[in-house]
């Protein structure tokens, strides 16, 4: 199946949910968990939106969802118009591959890999997604095999857009010093900025971000939270951001609180 990735209409929703639930079955017969009820949800093109709530609420749930991590129990969740219930798993993995970017509170970077191969990765699952599901660029099965140990010539070879667009990014983010370092090299924040451009070298629509700021001090999170904000204006990608931290949360233009299973206005975000 083809997924097109298209522009909307400016008044049609990149995404939207329409009475999301979800349940998880309790063990010995108990009555199921509910953790979210009647979720309905709609973000434009460049949106950015601030999920707050305690710990246990379903925030990294919800965000699952959207993201296709997860399926809900019930509801529907729509991206770019395509209904995400209707495709099959392989579809899914080019959908999230190529239109929506992860940033999670810990960066998951292969510790085997420059900075700029950990950036590459993702086009290079992308080629092999891709070559089953009409979704991404084709890929040979030589370059298949030099995923790790040269994606970057790889993909300067068959691929001049990604990399220089990971170049561009890396520098975008104060990281042009870094090309060449491992994981192991690099500073708490430095490898939150990795998985940041990582996030974003498919051009995703959506992007989504859980906690990215919790394993970081004050002033390295204050930074990737500025720069977060920064890489949604310029790059025109709509953020769903996750988080405790409601100075962060206020920075977005708009903010809910998930409470008892339901999505809620907040006006107090102080």
């Amino acid at each position: 199946m083809f997924i097109p990735n298209y522009a909307m209409t400016s008044d049609a929703p990149l995404l939207e949910l329409t009475n999301v639930s979800k349940r998880f079955d309790a063990p010995e017969g108990a009555p199921a968990i509910l953790v979210l009820e009647g979720i309905s949800l709609r973000m434009q093109r460049g949106d950015s939106l601030a999920i707050i709530g305690p710990s246990g609420s379903g925030k990294s749930t919800l965000l699952h969802i959207i993201g296709t991590l997860d399926q809900p129990t019930a509801g529907e969740v729509m991206l770019n118009g395509q209904d995400l219930s209707r495709l099959d798993e392989k579809t899914l993995a080019a959908v999230r591959n190529r239109q929506i970017g992860f940033v999670f509170q810990f960066h998951y970077l292969l510790p085997q890999c420059t900075v700029l191969e950990n950036v590459l990765v993702p086009t290079l699952a992308g080629q092999t997604v891709g070559a089953k599901t009409g979704v991404a660029r084709s890929t040979s099965t030589e370059e298949k095999k030099n995923a790790n140990a040269n994606s970057v010539e790889a993909a300067r070879q068959a691929q001049e857009k990604p990399y220089d667009r990971a170049v561009r990014l890396l520098k975008r983010v104060g990281l042009a010093e870094r090309l060449a370092h491992h994981p192991g090299q690099l500073s708490g924040g430095e490898r939150q900025r990795v998985a940041v451009v990582r996030a974003l070298i498919n051009e995703p629509q959506l992007l989504l971000a859980d906690e990215p700021t919790g394993a970081l001090d004050q002033s390295s999170a204050e930074q990737l939270a500025q720069l977060l904000i920064e890489l949604n204006r310029e790059e025109g990608v709509a953020l769903v951001l996750v988080t405790h931290a409601r100075d962060l949360a206020r920075r977005m233009g708009r903010v809910l609180e998930l409470k008892q299973g339901h999505l809620l206005p907040c006006g107090d975000t102080k």
